[in-house]
């Protein structure tokens, strides 16, 4: 016979407290962000930034699978395939941290929203998924907003031609991550898929270290440890809210990341977003929004951008 503690927490909770969970995993992943802009406008390395999200992440999934006695959901099956995920993700972060230092955060969320329209394009080459009128246009109007949000004539424009190159180096390995991962979904765990990441994040900076480091002061130290446990509070609440509600009601709810990234870029940088900035920011959520609603009508998942690396 369960305990009473125990059915509490078998027991669902209300859709509104799962959407409440989304909104602070999304936001939790803008501080995850924001510690990385710091963390990136010091000397240190991008490859330095990156082991901090790869140790903490892999620790807290270990501890995790021995809390519940569940190691077995961190076996890869297939090596090879998790090889080449992890390297996806590997040039997906460092981009990210590549690209914060070049952008407002605000700027680099109006970029990296693109990933869907993307990954949908992609999926239709490689997956042979029908690619309607409908995505069409969120592809179009995906693309036609990031043009107007860096507004490449203008003599206003923000950020430099390095955060745009790593942001577009972003959307693209994380779109092939994602048709990537949708195959290896139905062998492998999201446990697993995760702590390869977070392991080849750790090995490969860890090796790039012996190369050259960067000496931390307190500071830094700080700063690199608020980016691991921002990211994992942010995992934690996201994937707790896919458990008691709708992709569909998750997906839309990263939008919001453009509303608090651009409250905090102006509260540490009093860096306010340009009126092109925001007409390419309401043209990416409407392709977005236009996208979720055709995959909730074909029966798909509806891509969801989780934060950085993922």
């Amino acid at each position: 016979m369960k305990s009473r503690a125990s059915q509490q927490a078998s027991q669902p909770i209300s859709h509104l407290s799962a959407i409440g969970f989304a909104l602070a995993g999304f936001t939790f992943w803008v501080f995850t962000d924001t510690s990385i802009k710091i963390a990136g406008n010091s000397h240190l390395p991008a490859y330095e930034i990156s082991i901090a999200m790869g140790l903490v992440s892999s620790l807290a999934l270990i501890l995790r699978a021995l809390a519940r006695r569940q190691m077995w959901t961190l076996r890869p099956k297939n090596i090879k395939a998790h090889a080449v995920r992890s390297c996806l993700d590997l040039c997906n972060n460092l981009g990210v941290i590549v690209a914060l230092r070049h952008l407002p955060l605000t700027l680099f969320y109006i970029l990296v929203f693109l990933a869907p329209m993307v990954t949908a394009v992609l999926s239709s080459i490689f997956l042979h998924e029908r690619l309607g009128w409908q995505k069409m246009l969120a592809v179009a109007m995906g693309f036609a907003g990031v043009v107007v949000a860096v507004n490449p004539f203008g003599a206003a424009r923000q950020g430099d031609w390095i955060g745009y190159t790593a942001s577009m180096i972003c959307v693209v390995c994380f779109s092939a991550n994602m048709v990537w991962s949708r195959v290896l979904t139905q062998t492998e765990t999201a446990e697993s898929l995760t702590l390869s990441s977070g392991l080849v994040l750790t090995v490969a900076g860890s090796l790039m270290l012996l190369v050259h480091a960067e000496p931390l002061t307190a500071r830094l130290t700080v700063t690199l440890l608020a980016v691991g446990i921002f990211y994992v509070l942010g995992t934690m609440c996201f994937f707790f809210a896919l458990k008691h509600t709708s992709p569909v009601h998750v997906s839309q709810c990263h939008y919001t990341q453009l509303v608090t990234g651009a409250i905090v870029t102006y509260l540490l940088w009093h860096e306010k977003p340009t009126l092109f900035m925001l007409a390419g920011a309401v043209l990416i959520v409407a392709a977005g929004l236009l996208m979720a609603i055709s995959m909730s009508q074909s029966h798909e998942s509806p891509e969801v951008f989780v934060g950085p690396g993922d």
